[in-house]
Protein backbone atom coordinates (compact mmCIF):
# COMPACT_ATOMS: atom_id res chain seq x y z
CA UNK A 1 0.00 0.00 0.00
CA UNK A 2 1.25 3.45 -0.84
CA UNK A 3 0.88 4.92 2.60
CA UNK A 4 2.26 2.94 5.07
CA UNK A 5 3.19 2.09 8.53
CA UNK A 6 0.62 4.07 10.48
CA UNK A 7 -3.14 3.98 10.17
CA UNK A 8 -4.90 6.71 8.26
CA UNK A 9 -8.58 6.77 7.34
CA UNK A 10 -9.23 6.73 3.60
CA UNK A 11 -11.21 9.38 1.76
CA UNK A 12 -12.69 9.45 -1.72
CA UNK A 13 -9.85 11.79 -2.74
CA UNK A 14 -6.94 9.91 -1.17
CA UNK A 15 -7.92 6.32 -1.91
CA UNK A 16 -6.53 5.98 -5.47
CA UNK A 17 -3.10 7.32 -4.57
CA UNK A 18 -2.86 5.29 -1.39
CA UNK A 19 -4.07 1.99 -2.87
CA UNK A 20 -2.56 2.19 -6.34
CA UNK A 21 0.18 -0.24 -5.33
CA UNK A 22 -2.24 -2.99 -4.23
CA UNK A 23 -1.96 -5.51 -7.04
CA UNK A 24 -5.05 -7.43 -5.92
CA UNK A 25 -7.16 -4.29 -6.24
CA UNK A 26 -5.63 -3.32 -9.58
CA UNK A 27 -6.44 -6.81 -10.87
CA UNK A 28 -10.11 -6.16 -10.17
CA UNK A 29 -10.53 -2.58 -11.40
CA UNK A 30 -7.57 -1.77 -13.67
CA UNK A 31 -3.87 -0.96 -13.40
CA UNK A 32 -4.07 2.80 -13.85
CA UNK A 33 -5.29 4.38 -10.61
CA UNK A 34 -5.96 7.65 -12.43
CA UNK A 35 -8.90 5.93 -14.12
CA UNK A 36 -10.48 4.76 -10.87
CA UNK A 37 -13.76 6.23 -9.70
CA UNK A 38 -14.39 6.14 -5.95
CA UNK A 39 -17.74 6.40 -4.21
CA UNK A 40 -18.27 6.23 -0.47
CA UNK A 41 -21.34 4.17 0.36
CA UNK A 42 -20.85 3.40 4.04
CA UNK A 43 -24.12 3.96 5.87
CA UNK A 44 -23.55 1.50 8.69
CA UNK A 45 -22.74 2.08 12.32
CA UNK A 46 -19.02 1.37 12.37
CA UNK A 47 -17.01 1.56 9.14
CA UNK A 48 -16.00 3.31 5.95
CA UNK A 49 -17.11 1.51 2.78
CA UNK A 50 -16.14 2.51 -0.76
CA UNK A 51 -16.91 1.24 -4.27
CA UNK A 52 -13.87 1.52 -6.53
CA UNK A 53 -14.71 1.34 -10.25
CA UNK A 54 -12.36 1.16 -13.21
CA UNK A 55 -12.08 -0.22 -16.73
CA UNK A 56 -11.51 -3.70 -15.33
CA UNK A 57 -14.50 -3.82 -13.02
CA UNK A 58 -15.40 -2.93 -9.44
CA UNK A 59 -14.32 -3.78 -5.91
CA UNK A 60 -15.41 -2.96 -2.37
CA UNK A 61 -13.01 -1.40 0.13
CA UNK A 62 -14.05 -1.66 3.77
CA UNK A 63 -11.98 0.14 6.38
CA UNK A 64 -12.53 0.16 10.13
CA UNK A 65 -12.69 3.48 11.94
CA UNK A 66 -11.19 3.90 15.42
CA UNK A 67 -14.60 4.76 16.85
CA UNK A 68 -18.31 3.94 16.51
CA UNK A 69 -19.41 5.89 13.47
CA UNK A 70 -23.00 6.01 14.71
CA UNK A 71 -21.92 7.85 17.87
CA UNK A 72 -18.62 9.55 17.00
CA UNK A 73 -15.12 9.61 18.44
CA UNK A 74 -16.52 9.77 21.97
CA UNK A 75 -16.92 5.97 21.65
CA UNK A 76 -13.53 4.59 20.59
CA UNK A 77 -13.22 1.13 19.06
CA UNK A 78 -10.10 -0.89 18.22
CA UNK A 79 -9.05 -1.19 14.61
CA UNK A 80 -8.26 -4.85 15.12
CA UNK A 81 -11.87 -5.70 14.40
CA UNK A 82 -10.93 -5.72 10.70
CA UNK A 83 -8.44 -8.50 11.48
CA UNK A 84 -11.18 -10.62 12.99
CA UNK A 85 -13.61 -9.85 10.18
CA UNK A 86 -11.02 -10.98 7.65
CA UNK A 87 -10.42 -14.25 9.51
CA UNK A 88 -14.16 -14.78 9.91
CA UNK A 89 -14.72 -14.36 6.17
CA UNK A 90 -12.01 -16.88 5.32
CA UNK A 91 -13.53 -19.45 7.69
CA UNK A 92 -17.08 -18.84 6.50
CA UNK A 93 -15.91 -19.23 2.91
CA UNK A 94 -14.39 -22.60 3.79
CA UNK A 95 -17.36 -23.80 5.84
CA UNK A 96 -20.02 -22.75 3.33
CA UNK A 97 -18.34 -22.06 -0.03
CA UNK A 98 -19.90 -19.23 -1.99
CA UNK A 99 -21.90 -17.85 0.94
CA UNK A 100 -19.74 -14.76 1.53
CA UNK A 101 -17.95 -12.24 -0.71
CA UNK A 102 -14.52 -13.21 -2.04
CA UNK A 103 -11.70 -11.49 -0.16
CA UNK A 104 -8.99 -10.15 -2.48
CA UNK A 105 -6.67 -8.40 -0.04
CA UNK A 106 -6.25 -7.54 3.64
CA UNK A 107 -4.07 -4.85 5.23
CA UNK A 108 -3.91 -5.22 8.99
CA UNK A 109 -2.17 -1.88 9.66
CA UNK A 110 -4.73 0.08 7.65
CA UNK A 111 -7.58 -2.11 8.96
CA UNK A 112 -8.98 -2.57 5.47
CA UNK A 113 -10.31 -5.39 3.36
CA UNK A 114 -10.62 -5.43 -0.43
CA UNK A 115 -13.44 -7.73 -1.40
CA UNK A 116 -15.81 -8.75 -4.16
CA UNK A 117 -18.27 -6.17 -5.40
CA UNK A 118 -21.70 -7.74 -5.26
CA UNK A 119 -24.06 -6.72 -8.06
CA UNK A 120 -26.94 -6.42 -8.56
CA UNK A 121 -27.26 -7.40 -4.90
CA UNK A 122 -28.85 -4.98 -2.45
CA UNK A 123 -29.27 -5.12 1.31
CA UNK A 124 -31.99 -7.65 2.10
CA UNK A 125 -33.65 -5.33 4.61
CA UNK A 126 -34.34 -2.87 1.78
CA UNK A 127 -36.02 -5.62 -0.24
CA UNK A 128 -38.18 -6.65 2.72
CA UNK A 129 -39.30 -3.08 3.32
CA UNK A 130 -40.10 -2.75 -0.39
CA UNK A 131 -42.12 -5.95 -0.41
CA UNK A 132 -39.77 -7.86 -2.72
CA UNK A 133 -39.17 -11.61 -2.64
CA UNK A 134 -35.93 -13.57 -2.97
CA UNK A 135 -36.06 -17.00 -4.51
CA UNK A 136 -34.22 -19.65 -2.51
CA UNK A 137 -33.60 -17.34 0.44
CA UNK A 138 -34.65 -19.80 3.13
CA UNK A 139 -32.61 -22.67 1.65
CA UNK A 140 -29.53 -20.46 1.48
CA UNK A 141 -29.84 -19.10 5.01
CA UNK A 142 -30.77 -22.43 6.58
CA UNK A 143 -27.77 -24.14 5.01
CA UNK A 144 -25.44 -21.27 5.86
CA UNK A 145 -26.43 -21.29 9.53
CA UNK A 146 -26.25 -25.08 9.80
CA UNK A 147 -22.93 -25.44 7.98
CA UNK A 148 -21.14 -22.68 9.84
CA UNK A 149 -22.53 -23.88 13.18
CA UNK A 150 -21.65 -27.53 12.64
CA UNK A 151 -18.32 -27.14 10.84
CA UNK A 152 -17.10 -24.52 13.32
CA UNK A 153 -17.69 -26.82 16.28
CA UNK A 154 -16.02 -29.86 17.78
CA UNK A 155 -18.70 -31.95 16.18
CA UNK A 156 -16.54 -31.51 13.07
CA UNK A 157 -13.28 -29.74 13.91
CA UNK A 158 -10.31 -31.39 15.52
CA UNK A 159 -10.08 -30.31 19.13
CA UNK A 160 -6.66 -28.69 18.79
CA UNK A 161 -7.76 -26.66 15.76
CA UNK A 162 -10.94 -25.56 17.51
CA UNK A 163 -9.10 -24.50 20.66
CA UNK A 164 -6.55 -22.56 18.61
CA UNK A 165 -9.38 -20.79 16.81
CA UNK A 166 -11.18 -20.00 20.06
CA UNK A 167 -7.97 -18.49 21.40
CA UNK A 168 -7.55 -16.36 18.27
CA UNK A 169 -11.06 -14.93 18.32
CA UNK A 170 -11.00 -14.43 22.08
CA UNK A 171 -8.90 -11.37 21.30
CA UNK A 172 -11.98 -9.70 19.78
CA UNK A 173 -13.04 -8.13 23.06
CA UNK A 174 -14.64 -4.73 22.52
CA UNK A 175 -16.94 -5.70 19.67
CA UNK A 176 -18.67 -8.63 21.43
CA UNK A 177 -18.85 -6.36 24.48
CA UNK A 178 -21.22 -4.19 22.45
CA UNK A 179 -23.48 -7.21 22.00
CA UNK A 180 -23.26 -8.09 25.67
CA UNK A 181 -24.46 -4.61 26.62
CA UNK A 182 -26.69 -3.36 23.80
CA UNK A 183 -28.42 -6.67 23.10
CA UNK A 184 -28.65 -8.55 26.38
CA UNK A 185 -28.66 -5.86 29.06
CA UNK A 186 -29.47 -2.28 28.00
CA UNK A 187 -33.08 -2.92 26.86
CA UNK A 188 -34.01 -3.89 30.41
CA UNK A 189 -33.02 -0.70 32.21
CA UNK A 190 -32.72 3.00 31.47
CA UNK A 191 -29.30 2.82 29.80
CA UNK A 192 -27.74 6.10 28.71
CA UNK A 193 -27.81 5.43 24.97
CA UNK A 194 -31.23 3.80 24.81
CA UNK A 195 -33.96 5.35 22.71
CA UNK A 196 -37.53 4.30 22.02
CA UNK A 197 -40.60 5.38 20.12
CA UNK A 198 -42.97 7.73 21.91
CA UNK A 199 -45.97 5.81 23.16
CA UNK A 200 -44.13 2.64 24.16
CA UNK A 201 -43.67 3.68 27.78
CA UNK A 202 -46.33 1.36 29.29
CA UNK A 203 -45.01 -1.68 27.42
CA UNK A 204 -41.40 -0.90 28.32
CA UNK A 205 -42.37 -0.47 31.98
CA UNK A 206 -43.99 -3.94 31.91
CA UNK A 207 -40.87 -5.51 30.44
CA UNK A 208 -38.53 -3.88 32.91
CA UNK A 209 -40.75 -4.84 35.84
CA UNK A 210 -40.69 -8.50 34.78
CA UNK A 211 -37.94 -9.94 36.96
CA UNK A 212 -38.34 -13.41 35.50
CA UNK A 213 -37.82 -12.03 32.01
CA UNK A 214 -34.63 -10.28 33.05
CA UNK A 215 -33.35 -13.43 34.73
CA UNK A 216 -33.92 -15.39 31.52
CA UNK A 217 -32.24 -12.70 29.43
CA UNK A 218 -29.21 -12.80 31.71
CA UNK A 219 -29.11 -16.60 31.55
CA UNK A 220 -28.96 -16.24 27.77
CA UNK A 221 -26.13 -13.74 28.19
CA UNK A 222 -24.34 -16.18 30.49
CA UNK A 223 -24.50 -18.82 27.77
CA UNK A 224 -23.35 -16.30 25.16
CA UNK A 225 -20.22 -15.28 27.08
CA UNK A 226 -19.27 -18.73 28.37
CA UNK A 227 -20.25 -21.15 25.59
CA UNK A 228 -17.74 -21.47 22.75
CA UNK A 229 -19.61 -24.12 20.75
CA UNK A 230 -18.93 -22.63 17.33
CA UNK A 231 -17.79 -19.53 15.47
CA UNK A 232 -20.81 -17.26 15.17
CA UNK A 233 -21.28 -14.38 12.75
CA UNK A 234 -22.46 -12.40 15.75
CA UNK A 235 -24.65 -9.87 13.91
CA UNK A 236 -26.66 -11.90 11.41
CA UNK A 237 -29.69 -9.87 10.38
CA UNK A 238 -31.35 -8.65 7.20
CA UNK A 239 -28.89 -5.76 7.03
CA UNK A 240 -25.93 -8.16 6.87
CA UNK A 241 -27.32 -10.11 3.92
CA UNK A 242 -27.22 -8.91 0.32
CA UNK A 243 -29.59 -10.39 -2.22
CA UNK A 244 -30.76 -10.27 -5.80
CA UNK A 245 -34.08 -11.81 -6.78
CA UNK A 246 -32.47 -15.26 -6.62
CA UNK A 247 -29.04 -15.08 -4.97
CA UNK A 248 -27.79 -14.08 -1.52
CA UNK A 249 -24.51 -13.49 0.32
CA UNK A 250 -23.73 -12.92 3.99
CA UNK A 251 -21.57 -9.88 4.80
CA UNK A 252 -20.12 -7.95 7.77
CA UNK A 253 -19.02 -10.60 10.31
CA UNK A 254 -16.97 -8.19 12.45
CA UNK A 255 -18.96 -9.16 15.56
CA UNK A 256 -17.53 -12.65 15.20
CA UNK A 257 -16.73 -14.75 18.24
CA UNK A 258 -17.11 -18.31 19.39
CA UNK A 259 -20.51 -18.73 21.02
CA UNK A 260 -23.70 -20.82 21.14
CA UNK A 261 -24.76 -22.61 17.96
CA UNK A 262 -28.26 -21.15 18.21
CA UNK A 263 -27.15 -17.51 18.32
CA UNK A 264 -27.00 -16.66 14.62
CA UNK A 265 -30.24 -18.32 13.56
CA UNK A 266 -32.04 -16.84 16.57
CA UNK A 267 -30.94 -13.31 15.68
CA UNK A 268 -31.81 -13.92 12.03
CA UNK A 269 -35.34 -15.10 12.84
CA UNK A 270 -35.87 -12.05 15.06
CA UNK A 271 -35.14 -9.71 12.19
CA UNK A 272 -37.55 -11.53 9.90
CA UNK A 273 -40.20 -11.30 12.62
CA UNK A 274 -39.62 -7.55 12.89
CA UNK A 275 -39.95 -7.27 9.12
CA UNK A 276 -43.22 -9.18 9.47
CA UNK A 277 -44.63 -6.94 12.20
CA UNK A 278 -43.62 -3.75 10.38
CA UNK A 279 -45.38 -4.61 7.12
CA UNK A 280 -48.76 -2.92 7.79
CA UNK A 281 -46.94 0.42 7.73
CA UNK A 282 -45.19 -0.29 4.44
CA UNK A 283 -48.05 -1.55 2.26
CA UNK A 284 -51.76 -2.15 2.06
CA UNK A 285 -51.96 -4.00 -1.26
CA UNK A 286 -50.79 -7.60 -0.94
CA UNK A 287 -50.11 -7.27 2.80
CA UNK A 288 -51.47 -10.66 3.84
CA UNK A 289 -49.63 -12.52 1.09
CA UNK A 290 -46.34 -10.80 1.82
CA UNK A 291 -46.55 -11.35 5.55
CA UNK A 292 -47.32 -15.01 4.86
CA UNK A 293 -44.22 -15.18 2.65
CA UNK A 294 -42.04 -13.78 5.44
CA UNK A 295 -43.34 -16.39 7.89
CA UNK A 296 -42.73 -19.08 5.26
CA UNK A 297 -39.11 -17.89 4.98
CA UNK A 298 -38.71 -18.22 8.75
CA UNK A 299 -40.28 -21.69 8.78
CA UNK A 300 -38.32 -22.93 5.78
CA UNK A 301 -35.03 -21.46 7.06
CA UNK A 302 -35.41 -23.34 10.34
CA UNK A 303 -36.54 -26.53 8.60
CA UNK A 304 -33.56 -26.36 6.24
CA UNK A 305 -31.23 -25.71 9.17
CA UNK A 306 -32.44 -28.84 10.94
CA UNK A 307 -32.31 -31.00 7.80
CA UNK A 308 -28.81 -29.85 6.91
CA UNK A 309 -27.58 -30.18 10.50
CA UNK A 310 -28.82 -33.78 10.65
CA UNK A 311 -27.17 -34.49 7.30
CA UNK A 312 -23.85 -33.13 8.56
CA UNK A 313 -24.29 -35.13 11.76
CA UNK A 314 -24.43 -38.30 9.69
CA UNK A 315 -21.67 -37.41 7.21
CA UNK A 316 -19.19 -35.04 8.89
CA UNK A 317 -19.21 -35.89 12.61
CA UNK A 318 -15.43 -36.22 12.87
CA UNK A 319 -14.70 -34.21 16.03
CA UNK A 320 -14.44 -35.34 19.64
CA UNK A 321 -18.14 -34.84 20.36
CA UNK A 322 -20.54 -37.78 20.06
CA UNK A 323 -17.99 -39.96 18.27
CA UNK A 324 -19.11 -42.94 16.22
CA UNK A 325 -17.14 -45.17 18.62
CA UNK A 326 -19.86 -44.54 21.21
CA UNK A 327 -22.77 -45.00 18.84
CA UNK A 328 -22.63 -46.36 15.27
CA UNK A 329 -19.55 -48.53 15.84
CA UNK A 330 -21.47 -50.31 18.59
CA UNK A 331 -24.59 -50.64 16.47
CA UNK A 332 -26.37 -47.81 18.28
CA UNK A 333 -28.44 -45.08 16.69
CA UNK A 334 -27.05 -41.59 17.43
CA UNK A 335 -30.30 -39.86 16.48
CA UNK A 336 -31.33 -39.27 20.13
CA UNK A 337 -28.01 -37.51 20.69
CA UNK A 338 -28.58 -35.31 17.66
CA UNK A 339 -32.10 -34.59 18.89
CA UNK A 340 -30.69 -33.43 22.23
CA UNK A 341 -28.11 -31.15 20.59
CA UNK A 342 -30.76 -29.60 18.37
CA UNK A 343 -33.07 -29.07 21.35
CA UNK A 344 -30.34 -27.02 23.02
CA UNK A 345 -29.74 -25.05 19.83
CA UNK A 346 -33.42 -24.12 19.51
CA UNK A 347 -33.69 -23.21 23.20
CA UNK A 348 -30.84 -20.74 22.75
CA UNK A 349 -32.16 -19.55 19.38
CA UNK A 350 -35.66 -18.64 20.61
CA UNK A 351 -34.32 -16.85 23.68
CA UNK A 352 -31.90 -14.84 21.53
CA UNK A 353 -34.72 -14.18 19.07
CA UNK A 354 -36.88 -12.58 21.74
CA UNK A 355 -34.01 -10.55 23.16
CA UNK A 356 -33.07 -9.24 19.70
CA UNK A 357 -36.68 -8.22 19.13
CA UNK A 358 -36.38 -6.12 22.28
CA UNK A 359 -33.04 -4.49 21.66
CA UNK A 360 -33.91 -3.33 18.15
CA UNK A 361 -36.73 -1.22 19.58
CA UNK A 362 -35.27 -0.15 22.93
CA UNK A 363 -31.47 -0.09 22.77
CA UNK A 364 -29.08 2.07 20.71
CA UNK A 365 -29.11 0.56 17.21
CA UNK A 366 -32.63 0.21 15.78
CA UNK A 367 -33.55 -1.09 12.35
CA UNK A 368 -35.13 0.59 9.36
CA UNK A 369 -38.15 -1.73 9.28
CA UNK A 370 -39.62 0.24 12.17
CA UNK A 371 -37.57 3.44 12.09
CA UNK A 372 -38.78 4.44 8.63
CA UNK A 373 -42.42 4.40 9.72
CA UNK A 374 -43.26 8.11 9.76
CA UNK A 375 -46.51 7.71 11.68
CA UNK A 376 -45.17 7.53 15.25
CA UNK A 377 -48.43 6.24 16.69
CA UNK A 378 -48.57 3.40 14.16
CA UNK A 379 -44.89 2.62 14.69
CA UNK A 380 -45.44 2.34 18.44
CA UNK A 381 -48.39 -0.05 17.97
CA UNK A 382 -46.40 -2.33 15.66
CA UNK A 383 -43.32 -2.24 17.88
CA UNK A 384 -45.47 -3.07 20.91
CA UNK A 385 -46.62 -6.28 19.21
CA UNK A 386 -43.02 -7.11 18.47
CA UNK A 387 -41.90 -6.39 22.05
CA UNK A 388 -44.58 -8.52 23.68
CA UNK A 389 -43.98 -11.45 21.35
CA UNK A 390 -40.29 -11.16 22.18
CA UNK A 391 -41.15 -11.47 25.88
CA UNK A 392 -43.24 -14.56 25.16
CA UNK A 393 -40.34 -16.18 23.31
CA UNK A 394 -37.91 -15.46 26.12
CA UNK A 395 -40.27 -16.90 28.74
CA UNK A 396 -41.11 -20.04 26.75
CA UNK A 397 -37.87 -20.74 24.85
CA UNK A 398 -37.44 -24.16 26.45
CA UNK A 399 -41.04 -25.19 25.75
CA UNK A 400 -41.53 -24.09 22.12
CA UNK A 401 -42.36 -27.15 20.06
CA UNK A 402 -40.92 -25.85 16.81
CA UNK A 403 -40.84 -23.05 14.30
CA UNK A 404 -44.49 -23.52 13.34
CA UNK A 405 -45.41 -22.63 16.92
CA UNK A 406 -43.32 -19.46 16.58
CA UNK A 407 -45.08 -18.53 13.34
CA UNK A 408 -48.47 -19.17 14.95
CA UNK A 409 -47.45 -16.91 17.82
CA UNK A 410 -46.48 -14.20 15.34
CA UNK A 411 -49.86 -14.43 13.61
CA UNK A 412 -51.55 -14.15 17.00
CA UNK A 413 -49.63 -11.04 18.07
CA UNK A 414 -50.07 -9.49 14.63
CA UNK A 415 -53.76 -9.13 15.39
CA UNK A 416 -53.41 -7.82 18.93
CA UNK A 417 -53.77 -4.28 20.21
CA UNK A 418 -50.97 -4.28 22.75
CA UNK A 419 -50.95 -1.51 25.32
Amino acid sequence: MGAANTYEALTVETLPERLKGVAALAAQVGEDASTWRVEEIGDGNLNLVFIVSGPGGKAIIKQALPYVRLVGDSWPLPLYRAFFEYHALTRQAARDPGAVPVVHYFDETQALIVMEFLAPHVILRRKLIAGERVEGLAAFLGCYCARTAFRGSELSMQSGDKKTDVALFAGNIEIPAITEALVFTDPYFDAEMNNQTEGLEPVVARLRADVGLKVRAQKALQRFVSNTETMVHGDLHSGSIMSTDSDSKVIDPEFVQYGPMGFDIGMLCANFLMAYFSQPAHRASGLDDYQAWILAVIADTCSTFETEFRHLWKTERTGILYPASLFEDQGHDSTPACDAVLAGIWRDAWAVCGIEMHRRCLSLAHNADFEEIADVSLRARLEARNLMMGAELIHTAEEISGVEAVCALARSFNGKDVS
